[in-house]
């Protein structure tokens, strides 16, 4: 398949995937309230470490007693804990929407309270995993930017159906990691021709926006940095449930439960096996 091609089949499912959040436009509470919930867990962590070093920020910045380290991995844990906790949701939900059910908050929040313990255990090993490579950039200097940069990318890559896996399939947090990663191999190949189109909609949103506030501001600083700043999160938002979306269609179409909006042979074309 050309790369022409693959770029249009992308753009093609993120489009069905917008259709999706248009017609189910409730969902979008999922990733605001992960949003919400993540800056309110920062401000907490940061209070905590404020206090913890005399509320000096120079202090801060040269801290690296073992409270430090430990702060550092409850952070990532919890931060782990409520992306999965909230992406789990409307997982759900999409699902539900999928199968012709219908579609509450409710019951993507009731869905992911049921996987609690599934959905900390992940958030463990993923905390401790984001935790050490945290470490190692801090402490390696360049070459620690480097090697980081490398297994975060393998990371993100690997662990990309991880959430409906621990939804749907009542695994370990290393079998997750191992079956997420399977998926991936199996079906996206070398390549992942539908990110582009996430980044090309995400770019082009930013832009608009940027354009918008910046004439804006000629007329009011105050509005046009509103205006911007507000557009992005809310794009931000958006393009989060989407992908969201779009990661439960593609998990849902591989495990032959085609849905109404993507079909099989399509989604087929769109990941490659990859050349052995």
């Amino acid at each position: 398949m050309s790369l022409i091609t693959r770029f249009s089949n992308g753009w093609t499912i993120a489009s069905n995937s917008i259709k999706v959040l248009k017609e189910n436009r409730q969902l979008i509470i999922f990733p605001i309230l992960s949003g919400i919930s993540m800056i309110v867990i920062l401000v907490s962590f940061f209070t905590v470490v404020l206090g913890l070093n005399g509320w000096n920020v120079d202090n801060v910045k040269d801290s690296s007693t073992v409270w430090s380290y430990v702060l550092l991995f409850a952070f990532y844990i919890v931060n782990y804990f409520v992306i999965v906790f909230f992406n789990m949701a409307l997982i759900h939900c999409t699902s539900l929407y999928f199968k012709g059910e219908e579609v509450t908050i409710r019951k993507g929040i009731d869905f992911s309270i049921s996987r609690i313990g599934s959905i900390f255990a992940w958030a463990v090993f993923a905390g401790i995993v984001g935790g050490v490579l945290k470490i190692i950039q801090e402490n390696v200097g360049s070459l620690g930017k480097i090697i980081t940069g490398i297994v975060g990318v393998v990371w993100s890559i690997a662990t990309f159906f991880v959430v409906p896996v621990i939804a749907y399939e009542n695994l370990s947090p290393i079998a997750a990691f191992k079956r997420s990663a399977s998926l991936m191999k199996e079906k996206w190949g070398e390549s992942i021709g539908a990110g582009f189109s996430f980044f090309l909609i995400n770019f082009v949103g930013i832009l608009t926006i940027a354009l918008v506030a910046f004439i804006i501001a000629q007329i009011n600083i105050i509005a046009g940095l509103f205006i911007g700043v507000t557009g992005v999160l809310l794009l931000l938002t958006v393009m989060s449930a989407v992908k969201t979306i779009f990661i439960s269609a593609i998990y849902h179409n591989i495990n032959g439960d085609p849905v109404e909006l993507y079909n099989q042979q399509f989604i087929d074309n769109l990941f490659e096996y990859k050349k052995k």
